[in-house]
């Protein structure tokens, strides 16, 4: 049965991770038939959640926990047993290793591992602190490796005293030591190695990785120009819609592909209003007569009425083509939709960009999923729009 609820805990706390920020291992390998005992610096309560989803379910993890708070209601025991593992180790009189070990010498015997943090406390700082040589001891008393594991990302993700946030998060295992000829300082100084050895890996998709090649350098001026001039012509996937797809594959590129994609646009406008000038008309797929007889309606008055189009649901290849046919002057109307163009731009932009931040490293994992799940809910919202206009 301890079994069954090893693997259901750790499938528990991978998904749980997952939408954290993702969690990453490596290391030496940890699949252990015996007992051994773990050691971990310690920022954040994510750095159980991160061993939890880490260690292999057949290694059957217990966390030491207090018997007399967390185990003495139901409520209490079955949260600490049934989602973290935990070893109940009793506080009243006595020793406090002497319980320690009363409490994990038979886990440990069964072939059990348990997790323990040597500083006693979460840093503040990201520092390690002096190793307690509880663990030290445990693995020499019962006859079972130690193996030092750093744990990076954790108290980005839940500092002591802060907030959740979703960051990546990493756990490095190092290799199995002799407990007999180990101490705490080497312990230590093998958990801060493991913690050098470079920042947190991130976990990234395949569709993540190839979207953000595709608007990496001027290419990211490219897509713009080619996604901008082709929605205000006959593209009937708006022009902002550049910038959810692709721009959220590498934040750092949205402004570039923001203002390329408006340039495009402006670009597109000049060549639809010349061609309907002289009633040539472009396919303009999803777009209604209403439409076009409000956008005839905002520009009688002049080349201010595409401000309209900042906040309604009317492309603005049917504003182009409005232009045309009343023969607005092209400078005036060509400028008007160039701060038109680039406010509504620049507004998207900055809203996706607070929005993308927080939500970074889920997306990234799952950018494949996120392009789906954004691609059908444009798609109902386009629908909507063409339905209101009919």
């Amino acid at each position: 049965m301890s079994s069954i609820t090893s693997v259901l805990r750790r499938q528990l706390w991978r998904a749980v991770c997952s939408m954290a920020g993702g969690l990453t291992t490596s290391g030496a390998p940890q699949r252990y038939s015996g007992g051994q005992v773990i050691v971990a610096n310690h920022a954040s309560h994510a750095d159980t959640a991160a061993l939890l989803a880490a260690v292999p379910a057949a290694n059957r993890l217990l966390f030491a926990a207090a018997a007399d708070y967390w185990f003495d209601v139901w409520w209490r025991r079955a949260l600490m047993s049934g989602l973290a593992g935990g070893l109940p180790v009793r506080r009243d009189g006595g020793s406090g290793y002497a319980a320690l070990l009363d409490a994990a010498r038979g886990p440990l015997a069964d072939g059990r591992t348990v997790v323990i943090y040597p500083e006693g406390t979460r840093s503040t700082d990201g520092s390690v602190g002096r190793f307690h040589s509880g663990a030290v001891r445990l693995a020499r008393d019962c006859g079972v490796p130690i193996v030092p594991v750093a744990l990076l990302g954790t108290g980005d993700v839940l500092a002591k005293h802060g907030r959740f946030r979703t960051t990546p998060m990493e756990v490095r295992f190092g290799p199995r030591l002799d407990a007999s000829t180990a101490d705490a300082d080497q312990l230590r100084q093998a958990v801060i190695g493991l913690l050098g050895q470079g920042p947190v890996a991130q976990s990234t998709s395949p569709a993540q990785r190839a979207v953000a090649r595709l608007i990496d350098g001027n290419r990211a001026i490219a897509v713009g120009l080619a996604w901008g001039f082709a929605e205000a012509i006959s593209w009937p996937i708006m022009a902002e819609m550049a910038l959810v797809f692709f721009g959220v594959a590498d934040a750092r590129r949205i402004p570039v592909l923001a203002a390329s994609t408006a340039a495009g646009s402006v670009c597109g406008v000049a060549v639809t209003a010349a061609l309907a000038r002289r009633g040539i008309l472009p396919p303009a797929p999803l777009t209604t007569p209403r439409m076009r007889a409000a956008a005839r309606d905002h520009l009688r008055g002049g080349a201010a009425g595409i401000w309209h189009q900042a906040l309604g649901g009317v492309p603005v290849k049917v504003y182009a083509r409005a232009a045309g046919e009343l023969r607005l002057p092209t400078t005036r109307f060509v400028a008007a939709t160039a701060a038109e163009r680039s406010a509504r731009m620049a507004g998207c932009a900055a809203v996706i960009m607070l929005l993308e931040r927080p939500a970074r490293p889920v997306i990234r994992r799952f950018y494949g999923t996120y392009l789906g799940v954004t691609g059908v809910v444009f798609a109902g919202t386009l629908r909507k729009i063409v339905r209101y206009w009919d």
